[in-house]
């Protein structure tokens, strides 16, 4: 990478990250209930004012991990603690799992099988104990670990997908975040559960989800990895498959840079920008088939930011422990087409949702799934590691 060119991608993301935290500082906080509002509109007006509980996690996780890496600013620490209050006050349940979906002054709306909010809620506890040395903070973070890996662990205590004597199946979302959630507490706890975690979703995500025949990670598949012949076996998420492949480097780097999974990683990125990319409008697709049938999503071929944000990253941190040319160009593709499309150059921040074309589907800011992490994340990440004094100079490993 020239210096110029990496002088203005560090412009770029840096203004933008503080454009964007900028933006959720001004228009989300609700300063009388607590926590953060969600439905924000293009210039930052309220559509609702239903919160996410997940959202409230990432938003404390992401103020808290600013605090903790870039400067230590009292404004960051003080919403992440707003935020972590509403959190501990209305966002759990009797039985310690969490709610999804609440009102504005905390009241339980929905509760999902899932435990999403749970894995949201552990790395915004752990990162903020972490900022303030909490101690008591740090504790509920590693109980909460305790108890997701419990439920995760444990057959019958989450309500199946699917009416398990008729058919069984297994979500490539659960070792994923497990993987990811597991190197953010592992930061405040020695406990060996955390290698113990990470290796079995390493395994699972290896050898269950990962078909080499197809060249694909698979959303869904049986208990053992069999393959269902069916639409929800066939799907595939490029923008979720690539979010783990840099999951995937970012514990090879946590490993003393270990080539075997940096490599296997990569090969989940290519693959996923392979079937991922839009060859007509450019972008990347929501769901593609793994067969190149028709996907029974009506949402298929849209174009989301998330998926934008973490192939921004991956392909970024795989030229630098790869320092293969072609990850510099599919950074620069994504890169553009992104920022061509998603940024609202008028008010700032990104729009999330687009139809194929790239053309605007929709003014939301937020709602109950987009918020402040995927976008400032992806601008945080790339910029430290472009600033890195390694940054591109000693590829770790070379691959064909």
């Amino acid at each position: 990478m020239q210096a110029d060119q990496k002088q203005q991608y560090i412009n770029t993301y840096r203004d933008g990250l503080f454009e964007s935290i900028d933006f959720w500082l001004k228009y989300s906080p609700d300063t009388e209930h607590g926590g953060f509002y969600n439905y924000i509109n293009a210039d930052g007006s309220l559509c609702g004012t239903d919160k996410a509980v997940w959202l409230q996690g990432r938003v404390v996780w992401m103020l808290s991990r600013l605090y903790n890496t870039v400067e230590k600013r009292p404004q960051w620490l003080h919403w992440a603690r707003h935020g972590l209050e509403f959190l501990r006050k209305h966002a759990f349940d009797r039985d310690g799992r969490m709610f999804f979906h609440l009102t504005a002054d905390g009241r339980p709306l929905r509760k999902r099988r899932y435990i999403f909010s749970e894995t949201f809620a552990i790395i915004a506890l752990a990162e903020y104990a972490k900022a303030t040395g909490d101690e008591l903070i740090r504790e509920q973070a590693i109980a909460l670990f305790n108890m997701l890996v419990r439920y995760a662990t444990t057959p019958g205590l989450l309500e199946p997908k699917t009416i398990p004597t008729t058919r069984q199946l297994k979500g490539h979302a659960m070792p994923m975040i497990l993987l990811a959630t597991a190197a953010v507490v592992r930061q405040i706890d020695d406990s060996p559960l955390y290698a113990q975690v990470v290796d079995r979703s390493l395994h699972e995500i290896f050898n269950h989800f990962t078909k080499p025949e197809f060249e694909v990670l698979l959303e869904n598949v049986g208990p053992c990895g069999e393959f269902l012949d069916e639409p929800i076996g066939r799907e595939v998420n490029p923008g979720h498959a690539i979010e783990t492949a840099w999951f995937i480097m970012e514990e090879a780097r946590y490993r003393n840079n270990d080539p075997g999974l940096i490599r296997r990683a990569c090969q989940i990125l290519d693959w996923s920008l392979n079937i991922g990319w839009d060859q007509e409008y450019g972008g990347i697709y929501y769901y593609r088939d793994c067969k190149g049938l028709p996907c029974p999503q009506y949402e298929h071929d849209m174009k989301l930011w998330w998926p934008h944000n973490e192939a921004i990253y991956a392909t970024l941190l795989a030229y630098h422990l790869t320092g293969q040319k072609r990850y510099l160009d599919w950074h620069q593709k994504v890169h553009d087409w992104a920022f061509a499309h998603f940024h609202d150059k008028k008010h700032g921040e990104w729009f999330g949702y687009l139809h194929r074309d790239g053309s605007i589907s929709s003014t939301f800011k937020g709602n109950l799934w987009k918020g402040p992490f995927h976008l400032p994340r992806m601008l945080l990440n790339c910029w430290q590691l472009l600033e890195s004094e390694d940054f591109g100079k000693n590829p770790v490993v070379r691959i064909d």
